[in-house]
């Protein structure tokens, strides 16, 4: 059954699995603000399991804003969970910081946990974006200094760990610059700045909730864009927004974004990929549509993912045509 609460919108999700338990962390904010848009500042994260990816048992909040000027002052948002060396969960989290002369900066915090179920937080932000290679707020028109959604992974070589963030570049026409940012940590708590993983000029004005996987043995980059944060160069030629897949030779890219096809429309969006306990890739994203009650804000049930038939991207196995190879 989809995962979805009568009181709160639910949007951006990700997982982190113990081997017996997937455990859902997941953007909320309550209905009874009236207008979803208002949701975006007033989210917190909560927390759900499941042995099974589709019945859902939900724990309520765990993580919420800082103090008022900190970081995360104003909300939590998207992030991912990894489980260190030392045994212990840590989340890496956006901080959303609105300020009172217009404009949000987005930083990355982090929260630990020995449960999955209660998290402490550890002093911030970790890492922001670097003026060398990202765009920061009043460089351009763009409303906000884009630093979020950051993805955690161990390195393949062993050497440390690799963070994949939503960014944007400090160059290029403004509707233009999203980037895959990228920065790197020996030990998950020190971590540098590095260049981008993808080149401006590519379509999009964000490349949002990024996440690298292995699907059949092969390499792949997810993310999200909606409609109007295409380029207008791609609005043009007829590009509408969802989830993306951009394949790659390596988890560390370069990503040839440029590429990127789409997975599903935005009526889902903020897809995330997961094993089952079958072994088999499944999609899972938020319901984005807007019904004769507003904005669905709940998630998705898993949908089965393959490569189409010339491997450059990823669809839904019943839109595969008959034959395509299991």
């Amino acid at each position: 059954m989809t995962f979805r609460l009568d009181h709160a919108w639910v949007w951006d999700f990700w997982f982190a699995d113990d081997g017996d338990t997937f455990h859902l962390f997941y953007l909320h904010a309550p209905k009874s603000l009236g207008d979803p848009e208002l949701r975006h500042r007033n989210a917190r994260i909560g927390h759900a399991t499941s042995a099974d990816l589709v019945d859902w048992r939900d724990h309520g909040p765990v993580l919420a804003p800082g103090r008022p000027g900190a970081f995360d002052g104003t909300a939590t948002w998207t992030g991912s969970v990894v489980r260190g060396p030392d045994g212990v969960w840590r989340m890496f989290y956006t901080g959303a910081r609105f300020l009172d002369t217009g404009g949000n900066i987005e930083t990355v915090g982090v929260a630990v946990s020995t449960d999955l179920h209660t998290w402490t937080k550890r002093p911030g932000p970790l890492v922001e974006a670097d003026s060398r290679w990202y765009e920061k707020l009043g460089d351009s028109s763009w409303p906000e200094e884009a630093w979020r959604d950051p993805w955690v992974f161990p390195d393949p070589a062993g050497d440390g760990w690799h963070m994949l963030l939503t960014a944007r570049a400090n160059h290029g026409p403004v509707d233009d610059r999203g980037v895959i940012g990228h920065a790197t940590s020996p030990d998950l708590q020190e971590w540098t700045v590095r260049a981008p993983l993808s080149d401006p000029g590519a379509g999009f004005a964000h490349l949002e909730v990024p996440q690298v996987a292995t699907v059949d043995g092969e390499t792949v980059l997810l993310l999200s864009c909606d409609t109007p944060r295409l380029s207008a160069a791609r609005r043009t030629a007829g590009g509408t927004g969802g989830v993306w897949s951009v394949p790659a030779a390596t988890a560390l890219g370069p990503y040839a974004v440029e590429d990127a096809r789409l997975v599903v429309g935005e009526s889902l969006y903020s897809g995330r990929l997961i094993e089952d306990r079958s072994g088999r890739t499944v999609l899972l994203a938020f319901d984005n549509s807007h019904d004769g009650e507003g904005f669905a804000g709940a998630l998705s049930d898993p949908v089965r993912v393959s490569w189409s038939p010339d491997r450059r991207g990823l669809v839904p196995r019943a839109l595969l045509s008959e034959g395509s190879p299991e």
